[in-house]
């Protein structure tokens, strides 16, 4: 595909690519999308349906079977819908949470939703953020950014968007939860979490989510 009016933003749990990500499409006029939404939609269908996260074959066959529908609108916000229903708002529960990175392990789950990402990246211009975006879903993009920052400072920023939408959780578990997380994506055999070889890194401690979006705005200046 041509990946030329895409921006790739890979990196940890809570490293800041969807707020960043989000910012950066707003101020390029780009739409915006968030892989992992996609990755939590199959989950939480699974656990609604009574699915094991380990059980790989019936997650496949559940990707394969019941497509999820995307929508990216110009306003850099994206919603998911399953069966009609805007499943949305379900998304970012523990419960979902704990589970999803089992989930993202299934090659047949993967092998789905990165053939619907690259079928949405030829729409138009886009800013996608993931896992294994500059590596497997976008090879080609106009830029690829991996952004990260210490696990104090992810933990800190999850404990506040988890605070956010109301839901109650220990500082020291969600520390804790991050690093277990980091050691599933980085060691599975499927799309491991690293940058691309040709990704600029990008450490976000200390920086405020603006501050990252314009260095990303002149990276892309610069290509």
């Amino acid at each position: 595909m041509n990946g030329a009016a895409a921006i790739a933003l890979d990196g940890p749990v809570a490293s800041g690519k969807t707020a960043v990500g989000r910012h950066l499409a707003k101020k390029l006029g780009y739409r915006f999308l968030d892989t992992g939404i996609m990755y939590r939609a199959i989950t939480w269908v699974a656990l609604e349906a009574g699915i094991d996260p380990k059980n790989t074959s019936a997650l496949a066959t559940l990707a394969q079977d019941h497509a999820l529908e995307v929508a990216c609108d110009s306003d850099a916000e994206a919603s998911v819908l399953f069966q009609g229903q805007d499943v949305t708002p379900n998304l970012r529960t523990p419960e979902v949470a704990r589970a999803v990175s089992l989930v993202s392990l299934v090659q047949g789950v993967r092998d789905v939703l990165v053939g619907q990402q690259r079928r949405i990246a030829e729409k138009g211009s886009l800013v996608i953020a993931g896992r294994d975006i500059g590596t497997v879903v976008l090879p080609d993009a106009q830029l690829k950014v991996f952004l990260t920052a210490s696990v104090e400072e992810r933990a800190r920023r999850r404990h506040a968007e988890l605070q956010s939408h109301g839901l109650d959780a220990d500082l020291e578990d969600v520390k804790k939860g991050l690093q277990e997380r980091d050691r599933l994506d980085s060691e599975r055999e499927v799309s491991p979490l690293r940058p691309a070889s040709d990704a600029r890194v990008v450490v976000t401690d200390g920086m405020e989510v603006a501050q990252v979006a314009d260095l990303i705005v002149e990276l892309a200046r610069r290509k």
